[in-house]
């Protein structure tokens, strides 16, 4: 069966995950993280992405990002990939494929799930059990959104703008929802939206995007269709 297009649209906020092959290493050292962000950082300047959020982890990375166009995120993936790849082999002396396949991703409902997949994505290292605190993982940028240093890779949304009226209400409030965490619930949904493809919110949301998209952005429920009004006796 074929795989569905990625469904990418201007002006939505949207989940990505890109991991390693066969969950291998991509991040060897601070050299590796270090070009990682380089490239993000140049290539969603070149291609109109604003990136809200992300981690680097040693075998896998999250982004949260909102493209201008539709073609923005596509052309920035491959243009990070593809750079990547080609430093990573020659810098540890391998070859050939370096990703699981084509990146994951999918759109998240704005006002529900945006600063929701914030918080799942600086809390990644700490459920890896890598470090004990966001704080601790020098690569997200967690440490940005708590005033400890300046990203020049991280476009806060108005959402984050919206949590205070100054520096330190926006970081005191934003380091609560952290504190808060999320339940097994929300973090599911989360992954498996990014990984399966489907838009991730509210059935009003979910039908708005259908309108602007012929690819199917929600999977079908399983089952017969139900009986039409007619045919119940």
């Amino acid at each position: 069966m074929a795989r569905l297009p990625r469904l990418t649209l201007a002006g939505y906020p949207h989940h990505i995950i890109q991991r390693g092959n066969n969950r291998q290493v991509i991040f060897v050292d601070r050299q590796d993280f270090e070009c990682m962000l380089g490239l993000l950082t140049e290539n969603a300047r070149k291609f109109g992405v604003a990136v809200h959020a992300y981690v680097l982890m040693d075998n896998h990375f999250h982004l949260l990002a909102t493209p201008a166009t539709t073609e923005a995120l596509p052309l920035m993936m491959q243009a990070v990939g593809r750079s990547y790849v080609r430093y990573f082999n020659d810098r540890h002396g391998r070859s050939g494929t370096l990703w699981e396949g084509r990146y994951r991703s999918t759109l998240i409902q704005t006002d529900r799930y945006l600063l929701t997949c914030m918080v799942y994505i600086d809390l990644n290292p700490v459920r890896a059990g890598m470090v004990g605190r966001p704080l601790d993982w020098h690569w997200s940028s967690h440490a940005h959104y708590l005033g400890q240093r300046s990203d020049p890779l991280v476009t806060p949304h108005a959402l984050y703008w919206a949590l205070g009226n100054t520096p330190f209400a926006r970081d005191a409030a934003y380091a609560e929802l952290v504190h808060t965490g999320l339940d097994a619930k929300a973090q599911g949904a989360l992954t498996e939206s990014a990984l399966r493809g489907w838009a991730l919110g509210d059935a009003d949301f979910v039908a708005d995007l259908q309108k602007k998209s012929p690819r199917r952005v929600s999977q079908a429920r399983r089952g017969r269709p139900p009986l039409a009004p007619q045919d119940k006796d």
